[in-house]
Protein backbone atom coordinates (compact mmCIF):
# COMPACT_ATOMS: atom_id res chain seq x y z
CA UNK A 1 0.00 0.00 0.00
CA UNK A 2 1.29 3.44 -0.92
CA UNK A 3 0.53 5.38 2.27
CA UNK A 4 -1.79 5.50 5.28
CA UNK A 5 -4.44 7.65 3.56
CA UNK A 6 -4.59 5.29 0.58
CA UNK A 7 -4.82 2.30 2.91
CA UNK A 8 -7.66 3.92 4.88
CA UNK A 9 -9.54 4.74 1.68
CA UNK A 10 -9.16 1.17 0.42
CA UNK A 11 -10.49 -0.29 3.68
CA UNK A 12 -13.40 2.16 3.82
CA UNK A 13 -14.47 1.47 0.23
CA UNK A 14 -14.42 -2.26 1.01
CA UNK A 15 -16.39 -1.63 4.20
CA UNK A 16 -19.14 0.32 2.43
CA UNK A 17 -19.29 -2.13 -0.47
CA UNK A 18 -19.88 -4.89 2.07
CA UNK A 19 -22.40 -2.87 4.12
CA UNK A 20 -24.40 -2.14 0.98
CA UNK A 21 -24.22 -5.66 -0.43
CA UNK A 22 -22.26 -4.41 -3.45
CA UNK A 23 -19.29 -5.80 -5.31
CA UNK A 24 -16.51 -4.00 -7.15
CA UNK A 25 -18.29 -5.02 -10.36
CA UNK A 26 -21.43 -3.18 -9.19
CA UNK A 27 -19.34 -0.09 -8.52
CA UNK A 28 -17.77 -0.29 -11.98
CA UNK A 29 -21.11 -0.74 -13.75
CA UNK A 30 -23.18 1.65 -11.64
CA UNK A 31 -20.71 4.54 -11.66
CA UNK A 32 -19.00 3.96 -15.01
CA UNK A 33 -15.54 3.86 -13.49
CA UNK A 34 -12.76 1.83 -15.12
CA UNK A 35 -12.13 -1.59 -13.63
CA UNK A 36 -8.43 -0.90 -13.18
CA UNK A 37 -9.20 2.34 -11.33
CA UNK A 38 -11.58 0.67 -8.86
CA UNK A 39 -9.15 -2.19 -8.18
CA UNK A 40 -6.28 0.28 -7.72
CA UNK A 41 -8.36 2.02 -5.03
CA UNK A 42 -9.30 -1.29 -3.39
CA UNK A 43 -5.69 -2.49 -3.39
CA UNK A 44 -4.32 0.79 -2.07
CA UNK A 45 -2.36 1.49 -5.24
CA UNK A 46 -3.99 4.86 -5.88
CA UNK A 47 -6.30 7.36 -4.18
CA UNK A 48 -9.52 8.67 -5.76
CA UNK A 49 -9.74 12.29 -6.91
CA UNK A 50 -12.13 14.48 -4.95
CA UNK A 51 -14.85 14.23 -7.64
CA UNK A 52 -14.71 10.44 -7.35
CA UNK A 53 -14.78 10.60 -3.55
CA UNK A 54 -17.95 12.70 -3.84
CA UNK A 55 -19.38 10.21 -6.32
CA UNK A 56 -18.58 7.28 -4.00
CA UNK A 57 -20.05 9.07 -0.97
CA UNK A 58 -23.28 9.78 -2.86
CA UNK A 59 -23.39 6.19 -4.11
CA UNK A 60 -23.09 4.77 -0.59
CA UNK A 61 -25.27 7.45 1.00
CA UNK A 62 -22.48 8.60 3.32
CA UNK A 63 -20.29 11.67 3.79
CA UNK A 64 -16.89 12.15 2.18
CA UNK A 65 -15.44 12.04 5.69
CA UNK A 66 -16.80 8.51 6.09
CA UNK A 67 -14.53 7.46 3.23
CA UNK A 68 -11.37 9.35 4.14
CA UNK A 69 -11.28 9.03 7.94
CA UNK A 70 -9.74 6.11 9.79
CA UNK A 71 -12.59 4.23 11.44
CA UNK A 72 -10.42 1.55 13.04
CA UNK A 73 -9.81 3.42 16.30
CA UNK A 74 -13.56 3.91 16.72
CA UNK A 75 -14.13 0.24 15.99
CA UNK A 76 -11.49 -0.86 18.50
CA UNK A 77 -13.26 1.07 21.25
CA UNK A 78 -16.60 -0.55 20.49
CA UNK A 79 -17.61 -4.18 20.58
CA UNK A 80 -16.94 -4.40 16.86
CA UNK A 81 -20.62 -4.69 16.13
CA UNK A 82 -22.89 -2.10 14.61
CA UNK A 83 -25.72 -0.88 16.85
CA UNK A 84 -29.17 -1.92 15.73
CA UNK A 85 -32.06 0.52 15.65
CA UNK A 86 -34.75 -1.83 16.95
CA UNK A 87 -37.54 0.62 16.24
CA UNK A 88 -36.51 0.77 12.59
CA UNK A 89 -35.80 -2.96 12.29
CA UNK A 90 -39.15 -3.87 13.80
CA UNK A 91 -41.04 -1.27 11.77
CA UNK A 92 -39.73 -2.21 8.33
CA UNK A 93 -40.95 -5.14 6.29
CA UNK A 94 -38.67 -8.16 6.49
CA UNK A 95 -35.98 -6.45 8.56
CA UNK A 96 -36.14 -8.48 11.81
CA UNK A 97 -35.32 -12.12 12.33
CA UNK A 98 -35.18 -14.49 15.29
CA UNK A 99 -33.62 -17.93 15.25
CA UNK A 100 -32.97 -17.57 11.52
CA UNK A 101 -36.60 -16.88 10.65
CA UNK A 102 -38.27 -13.56 9.79
CA UNK A 103 -40.57 -12.26 12.51
CA UNK A 104 -44.24 -11.97 11.67
CA UNK A 105 -45.71 -8.48 11.52
CA UNK A 106 -47.85 -9.35 14.56
CA UNK A 107 -44.82 -10.43 16.59
CA UNK A 108 -42.87 -7.30 15.58
CA UNK A 109 -45.79 -5.08 16.69
CA UNK A 110 -45.93 -6.93 20.02
CA UNK A 111 -42.17 -6.47 20.57
CA UNK A 112 -42.40 -2.77 19.73
CA UNK A 113 -45.30 -2.35 22.14
CA UNK A 114 -43.34 -4.10 24.90
CA UNK A 115 -40.25 -1.96 24.30
CA UNK A 116 -42.30 1.24 24.25
CA UNK A 117 -44.03 0.25 27.50
CA UNK A 118 -40.66 -0.40 29.15
CA UNK A 119 -39.34 2.94 27.87
CA UNK A 120 -42.42 4.78 29.13
CA UNK A 121 -42.05 3.12 32.55
CA UNK A 122 -38.41 4.23 32.72
CA UNK A 123 -36.93 0.75 32.74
Amino acid sequence: MANKATEIMAENIKLYLNKNGKTPSNLIADLGIKRSTVYNWLNGVSYPRIDKIELLADYFGITKADLVEDKTETNKKSTGKEPVDLDKALSEEGMAMFDGQPLSEEYKRALLAMLNTMKDNGK
